[in-house]
């Protein structure tokens, strides 16, 4: 039966995982209303222009949210192959909502599902609530970032889908595409979907952009462990999929 998201799903998941920003933000503003006649007079617009730029900031990245994660086809996941009697890896960070829709599109596809989040290391809250929310799915894989549990060549197909910038580090990125590129077969691909520390992303999520990363340091880490992009794709102008291959092979 084919998964269907619920309406507004990606905008309610935002608020509910980071509630406590826009509390912090909805009681600065009460603040600054309440309080408006003690504050001095020349202090009093430059507090309101920088009140009026973070409602609309708030705004803006809550509308880019809605079109990303409600509007656009981004988890209609077009760009992954006809996986039905293949050997699909899927892995997430702590938060998975697309191993679902893999099983539902392609009811014959042999899925493994891993998922690489710990606690000592990924301590965002945001992700803490997410589990809660949505707990693993039953045969999920707790797995190593730097050492994944198949034989080589496994795999037909391997996912990191909004996950793979978690991990901060960048030798244990490189090891994990190391891992990745071991585990997927020679006439195989690697999906990486993310959204990247680019102009975009800056103006829908100013300095939240900064917990993605460029697009140079994705084509670093690809080619530092030997995996050659074949294509980009661009779902949206936020979200970006890079597949990949393995050096040297051509498909």
């Amino acid at each position: 039966m084919e998964v269907t998201r619920r309406p507004l799903q990606g905008v309610a998941n935002i608020v509910r995982f980071n509630w406590h920003f826009y509390l912090i933000a909805s009681l600065a503003f009460t603040a600054l209303f309440l309080f408006q006649k003690i504050i001095p007079d020349q202090f009093r617009p430059i507090l309101n222009f920088a009140a009026i730029m973070a409602l609309l900031t708030m705004i803006i990245s809550l509308v880019v949210s809605y079109f990303v994660y409600d509007f656009s086809n981004l988890y209609s996941l077009n760009w992954l192959p006809n996986s039905d009697f293949k050997k699909v890896l899927n892995i997430n960070a702590g938060f998975d909502e697309t191993s679902e829709i893999i099983r539902s599109k392609f009811p014959n596809a042999e899925l493994a599902i891993c998922d690489f989040y710990e606690k000592e290391k990924h301590t965002e809250v945001s992700i803490k609530r997410a589990r809660a929310a949505y707990p693993p799915l039953v045969g999920t894989i707790q797995v190593s970032t730097n050492k994944l549990p198949f034989n080589n060549n496994t795999f037909d197909y391997s996912l990191a889908i909004l996950s793979a910038h978690e991990i901060r580090n960048k030798p244990e990125r490189v090891q994990f595409f190391k891992e990745l590129n071991r585990v997927t077969n020679s006439n195989g691909q690697i999906f990486v979907t993310e959204h990247l520390r680019d102009v975009n992303n800056f103006l829908a999520y100013t300095f939240g952009f900064f917990h993605f990363h460029s697009k140079s340091t994705w084509i670093e880490t690809f080619k530092s462990a030997n995996l050659t992009l074949e294509k980009e794709i661009k779902t949206t102008p936020f979200i970006t999929t890079f597949i990949l291959i393995k050096n040297g092979n051509t498909l």
